[in-house]
């Protein structure tokens, strides 16, 4: 293959949905895609994800899209909270474990005697599998023949690379986003891989940007890739999403990237005080820097709460706004910045519409607390599926009192930002757009009534 890469094939596994989405780095743009549901089996020996069904869709994805358009490059960005143990022969030595499988709460007291602090790692407590560490110790114990024959841990992302090219490698993204297992002001691995003896599992570091190699040749023979394709080492997907902005946009600014969590990262804000008990971790981004953020998993709350409909008009928010229709935290409890907290509705609601309303005026409410933790400042943009939710985004500027921009093109997010690490020139074209402001004094007010009430919730 020879020329400079214009088409790039990304796989884009997140832990609802996965796509392939083939982008167009001239344009910044995705011009096709396809998706799967990312299933969970049940079966033995825990819940676990369906790896050769996704291998299935990635490869016959592949090959629809490469007959449409050419394919220069193929790059590979995932959710977190995900690692695989590789056997001598290259195989997975235990299934890929389910991060909401409880598995791992049961040796929470042996994990806790031996997990770094936070002021190491930067990595919050947090509960079921979204400690990354915590999966493999509790692996360790519960399959000590299987764990033995583990030869590599690699991160998710890079556990798709070495199924594209044999190479493995680890990628500091998916390291640094509280999994344990890094510490980014070292910019080394934590303690406590060397207290486990992992560090000799770990493959070699390579930048989230390095081409690993290119595509085996069965997988070319499976697709009609051409055999020299390069393959990226691949990146977590919250800093996907973070990258193109950190290539064209100048500090301060805060990014959110929505989907079944809504992260919020902060570039160049105040320094936060971060409280680990408020899940604010620090993820580690495609440069290596640490990079101050907090989460709560608000895509999830929003299927909870509309069951998948939405047919609020504008009057149901005008409504909600006026009666002071409050939805307070927390739907999906176990993380995010109230996380012992259950859920409340306070003022009634005429119907659906003003429910769903108040939902969105919820979540904006959430993101702007875990704005506020990490001390974000300038410009606000949404990525993801919230950038669409008018409602959403109006509140979250009333909320934080700062513009916010919500990217409607596509011209950012997950799919953009892998892609733009198979770019010879490091550019993004940042979209121009209207920044968002606050919509009113009626806002406002709800904002602030809000917080009140969420303040005053938690001292009863």
């Amino acid at each position: 293959m020879t020329g400079s890469i214009r088409d790039v094939a990304v796989i884009d596994i997140g832990k609802t949905n996965a796509k392939l989405a083939l982008v167009d780095l001239e344009r910044g743009a995705e011009t096709d895609q396809r998706r799967t549901p990312n299933t969970v089996l049940t079966d033995r020996p825990y819940p676990h994800y369906d790896i050769e069904g996704l291998w299935s869709f990635i490869l016959e994805s592949l090959s629809a899209l490469r007959r449409k358009s050419t394919i220069d490059a193929v790059s590979v960005t995932t959710h977190g909270a995900t690692a695989t143990l590789i056997d001598g022969q290259g195989a997975l030595a235990l299934p890929v474990l389910d991060y909401e499988h409880a598995g791992p709460d049961g040796t929470a007291a042996e994990y806790d005697a031996v997990r770094p602090p936070f002021a190491e790692t930067g990595s919050p407590r947090l509960p079921v599998g979204l400690n990354l560490g915590a999966q493999l110790f509790w692996q360790r114990q519960a399959f000590p023949d299987a764990f033995a024959g583990a030869r590599a841990i690699l991160p998710y992302p890079q556990y798709w690379a070495l199924r594209l090219t044999g190479v493995a490698a680890c990628e500091v993204t998916s390291l640094g986003c509280h999994t344990d297992l890094w510490s980014p002001s070292a910019g080394d691995f934590s303690s406590l891989v060397e207290r486990m003896g992992w560090r000799p599992l770990m493959p070699p570091m390579r930048p989230a940007s390095a081409k690993l190699g290119p595509v085996l040749p069965s997988v070319a023979e499976a697709t009609g890739l051409d055999p020299s394709t390069p393959v990226l080492c691949g990146v977590h997907d919250s800093n996907a999403s973070l990258l193109p902005h950190l290539i064209a946009r100048r500090p301060p600014f805060s990014v959110v990237s929505t989907g079944t969590w809504v992260v919020a990262m902060a570039i160049g804000g105040k320094e936060p005080d971060l409280d680990p008990q408020r899940d604010t971790l620090v993820n580690v981004n495609a440069f290596g820097d640490p990079v101050p953020s907090a989460r709560f998993m608000g895509g999830r709350e929003f299927s909870l709460l509309t069951e998948g409909r939405e047919s609020w008009t504008e009057a149901d928010a005008e409504a909600a706004l006026r009666k002071r229709l409050f939805l307070l935290p927390s739907v999906q409890q176990g993380s995010g910045p109230f996380p012992d907290r259950e859920s409340e509705w306070r003022g009634e609601a005429a119907g659906a519409g003003e429910k769903q309303a108040a939902a969105s005026f919820y979540l904006a409410l959430m993101t702007a607390t875990c704005l506020e933790l990490v001390g974000a400042a300038g410009e606000t943009i949404v990525e993801g599926p919230f950038a669409g939710n008018t409602l959403f985004t109006r509140m979250l500027a009333a909320a934080t009192a700062r513009p916010v921009i919500a990217d409607l093109a596509g011209a950012t997010g997950t799919s953009i930002g892998a892609a733009l690490l198979a770019a010879e020139a490091r550019e993004s074209r940042a979209q121009k757009s209207r920044p968002i402001a606050s919509p009113g004094a009626a806002w406002d007010a709800y904002a602030r009534t809000w917080g009140a009430e969420t303040r005053r919730a938690a001292t009863k």
